[in-house]
C-alpha cells in the first residue's frame, strides 16, 4: 500500500513510519525536519503543516491509497495544529483525490464540546466512575486547549466527505508493543488507562482495512 504519513517525526508517527515501512508499505514522510527521518528508506517530504503551499501538501498525497496523520498539540500553547493541519490534510486529499483518512484523537475527546457537537455526553458509554467522573474531568480542565482542538479536528473530519476513521487513544505509553490492545467503536474501553504509543501505531495500520471503522471513532487501551 501507498501511504503518506504526517507528523512521522512524533513520538507515534514515528512508530507508524518504522512499522509500515517493515511491513512493506511505500511510505512518504512528511516532516519539517527530514533530519528527524533520516535514513527512512522512502520519499521524504520537508513541509510545515500550517504554512506549506496547498500544492506542496497535495504533492505529498499524491498516489496515495490512504493518508495517516499523528499530528497533534504537544502543549496548550500549540493547541490548534491538529484541527487547522488536518483541514489542510483534507483539503490537499480532496485536491489530490484520495479518500482514505486515519488520525489521532483522545478518549477523552468525545465528551468536549464543540460546533459540529455541541451536546456531547459528559460522560463516555465505555468509561467507568473513576475515570469518567474523576480523573477525565481533571484532564479536561488542565488540557481543554488540547482537547478542544482535537474536536474540532473531528468535526472537519465529519464535515470532509472522506472515507476517515478517528483513533482515540487512552494515556500514552513508551513501552513495547503487546498487541494485546482492545479497540471498540464509538466508545471508550472499560477499565482502560494506559496504551503503549507502538500499539497505537499498530492499530493506525490495522483500521487502515477496516471498512466498518470508516465514519467512526475507535477507542484503544490496553
Amino acid at each position: 500500500m501507498k501511504l503518506t504519513v504526517f507528523g512521522a517525526s512524533g513520538g507515534i508517527g514515528r512508530l507508524l513510519l518504522e512499522q509500515a515501512t517493515a511491513a512493506g508499505h511505500d511510505v512518504t514522510a512528511v516532516v519539517r525536519d527530514p533530519a528527524k527521518v533520516a535514513g527512512h528508506p522512502g520519499r521524504v517530504v520537508s513541509a510545515d503543516l500550517l504554512t506549506a503551499a496547498p500544492a506542496v501538501l497535495a504533492g505529498a498525497v499524491s498516489g496515495a491509497d490512504a493518508v495517516v496523520s499523528a499530528v497533534g498539540p504537544a502543549s496548550n500553547a500549540t493547541a490548534g495544529v491538529a484541527s487547522q493541519g488536518t483541514t489542510k490534510i483534507i483539503r490537499a486529499m480532496r485536491e489530490a483525490g484520495v479518500r482514505r483518512l486515519v488520525v489521532v484523537s483522545a478518549a477523552p475527546v468525545g465528551t468536549i464540546a464543540a460546533p459540529g457537537r455541541p451536546h456531547p455526553p459528559r460522560r463516555d458509554p465505555g468509561d467507568r466512575f473513576f475515570l469518567g467522573a474523576v480523573l477525565y474531568p481533571i484532564l479536561k480542565a488542565a488540557l481543554r486547549p488540547q482537547y478542544r482542538d482535537l474536536a474540532l479536528m473531528e468535526d472537519a473530519l465529519r464535515d470532509s466527505g472522506l472515507d476517515w476513521t478517528a483513533v482515540r487513544p487512552v494515556q500514552l505509553t513508551d513501552k513495547p508493543p503487546t498487541g494485546r490492545y482492545r479497540t471498540a467503536l464509538d466508545r471508550n474501553l472499560p477499565g482502560g488507562r494506559y496504551v503503549a504509543r507502538a500499539d497505537v501505531a499498530a492499530c493506525l495500520l490495522r483500521v487502515l482495512d477496516q471498512p466498518e471503522t470508516v465514519g467512526h471513532t475507535v477507542g484503544i487501551a490496553d
